[in-house]
């Protein structure tokens, strides 16, 4: 298989979500990739989820309704287990859409409003920390 080559860093869509142009950090050392909400309710078997940051740019207000959700633990690098929701949505690299499992966790004290976990990685793509933006530099060439 033909791995596509990315960097530490990227701007990437999160067409379903509402969120374009979205800044995000390549984390191999995380097993599942995470996503910045605002606001969660769980009422009547459904998830409604607002993405909102002021901290994050391209991170505007999107209130989205999840049907198909799930509850997962997730261990963080300081070894602490955090019980999280997990949604599916789509993701764009390189002008390709992929389906993407996302936990949600609040990161407007982080740098990066999105992590992309192995999970996500593998099969797909190889990382060199050298480069900065691959895909979203792909769309002007």
């Amino acid at each position: 298989m033909n791995k596509k080559i990315i960097g530490r860093v990227d701007k990437i869509d999160f067409p379903n979500l509402g969120l374009f142009h979205i800044d995000v950090k390549i984390d191999t050392g995380a097993y599942t990739s995470t996503i910045h909400y605002s606001e969660i309710i769980e009422e009547n078997n459904t998830l409604r989820c607002i993405f909102n940051s002021d901290a994050h740019q391209n991170f505007g207000k999107t209130d989205i309704i999840f049907d198909d959700y799930s509850r997962t633990n997730v261990k963080s690098s300081n070894g602490f287990k955090e019980d999280r929701y997990k949604i599916k949505s789509e993701v764009i690299f390189f002008g390709k859409t992929y389906k993407i499992n996302l936990t949600l966790s609040t990161r407007n004290d982080m740098k990066f409003p999105v992590l992309i976990g192995r999970q996500f990685l593998k099969r797909k793509f190889m990382v060199d920390v050298d480069l900065e933006n691959v895909s979203y530099n792909s769309k002007f060439l």
